[in-house]
């Protein structure tokens, strides 16, 4: 999974053995590619700078020692003692703001004849079976090196040719892209890991995520962080109704969700007696939109609390009776933060898809009811009308201060570590 070529190969033969022959410890270097962050200008370097520290924490956990630094548009990150191959893939394709992954083979003599050396020996090593068409990208950023970047690619394709007589040039449809970067030491790579892109967690501000058990919510959350954001999280536990599992499937969502948007205080919530409160006052057809208000309302004060600057649902509009626009308007109706719903347009198809490819999806579906589902009405409203909600919620008048009072007293604060999952 991790040795895709994806964007450097397109035969299917070069990317299984190119995967086959991969050596742990034989790229001493990785060349990080980012996109967004290419295009900010003047502030550029304050989002290279929070990527690499991203990159750095990421790779804490990781065995062996590594180096990042930053070079001319370059993001490098270096090993200085041996490592685990999959394991430095694995980290740096959940750091936010990577779109590429590329393993580098380095050569610290630039003498002409050591390069082609360094370089064939790589081409030998990656793609045993030489049937292949290359091309050879060359950037000579030392401009002090003798030849420049076309006689370096023309040269190079030269030699090699001459070494691998299987071997084919190919400038529109290479199977393999082989890029020559001349610094004050030079770059080799072919290959092309996939990463998350956006944009490095911490970059656009924090925001709370209301979680939940399902599929939705935990990919509200890494489609929020993925755009920059920090985030809290808020989950709503309804003890006896709701078990300690269906609280341990929300934990490991969380450790999930950590995994690429860095740590996250998770704050429980013991929701029951507003529960029962509200299905004990209010219209039965009216509980899951009342239960969401004071829902958002308690997430609320712990973004502020917290510093956040506004909420995260994984709301998607007309999913079910509590997400369409009138229900929607309502709920909204009680903040005063913005909320955000990042899967306001995809169907459950698209969610479960990005659910999947996260790993969320396996723990999301897991039988623990949430106490969502466990007080759902029979017949819920699907256009309810925010004076008529009101008027039901003046029915909680004598009781509710207490109880949110209470909830928020008694929140639990579990704190989410982003190598736990």
């Amino acid at each position: 999974v991790w040795h895709s070529l994806a964007g450097c190969c397109r035969c299917s033969d070069v990317i299984r053995l190119a995967e086959e022959k991969e050596e742990a410890n034989v790229y001493k270097a990785f060349l990080i590619k980012y996109g967004e962050i290419g295009i900010k200008g003047k502030n550029r370097y304050l989002f290279e700078y929070a990527l690499m520290d991203q990159i750095k924490f990421s790779l804490r956990k990781v065995d062996g020692q590594f180096e990042v630094t930053k070079e001319q548009g370059r993001v490098y990150v270096e090993a200085l003692t041996d490592y685990d191959y999959d394991e430095v893939i694995k980290a740096l394709s959940r750091v936010f703001g990577i779109v590429a992954i590329c393993p580098v083979v380095l050569c610290d003599n630039n003498e002409w004849s050591n390069l082609c050396q360094v370089t064939g020996d790589y081409m030998e090593r990656t793609y045993p079976d030489q049937h292949l068409s290359f091309k050879v990208f060359a950037r000579r950023a030392d401009k002090s090196y003798p030849k420049k970047s076309m006689e370096i690619g023309a040269d190079m394709g030269e030699y090699l040719l001459d070494r691998f007589p299987d071997m084919t040039v190919d400038v529109h449809n290479p199977d393999v892209a082989l890029n020559i970067e001349v610094r004050e030491r030079t770059y080799i790579y072919s290959i092309s890991i996939p990463g998350p892109g956006g944009m490095p967690v911490g970059t656009n501000g924090k925001a709370t995520l209301l979680l939940s058990g399902g599929i939705d919510s935990p990919v509200a959350g890494y489609m929020i962080a993925k755009r920059g954001v920090k985030i809290d999280a808020v989950y709503f536990h309804a003890p006896p109704y709701t078990s300690e599992r269906a609280k341990q499937k929300v934990i490991d969502l969380a450790k999930i969700v950590a995994a690429y948007a860095g740590p996250i205080n998770l704050h429980v919530i013991n929701f029951t007696d507003i529960q029962l409160a509200i299905y004990d006052k209010c219209p039965h057809d009216e509980l899951t939109i009342i239960m969401r208000r004071y829902m958002m309302k308690i997430a609320e004060h712990f973004a502020k609390k917290d510093g956040c600057l506004g909420l995260i649902t994984g709301e998607s509009i007309g999913q079910v009776a509590s997400q369409t626009m009138q229900s929607l308007n309502a709920t909204n109706a009680v903040c005063t933060l913005p909320v955000y719903r990042p899967l306001i347009g995809f169907d459950k198809k698209e969610i479960v898809e990005i659910s999947e490819k996260i790993n969320t999806y396996e723990t999301s579906i897991q039988p623990f009811e949430d106490c969502c589902t466990i007080f759902v009405a029979k017949h819920p409203v699907t256009k309810p009308n925010l004076e008529r909600i009101e008027k039901s919620e003046l029915n909680l008048t004598d009781v509710i201060d207490d109880l949110m009072k209470t909830a928020i007293e008694t929140a639990e604060v579990i704190r989410i570590r982003q190598n736990e999952a």
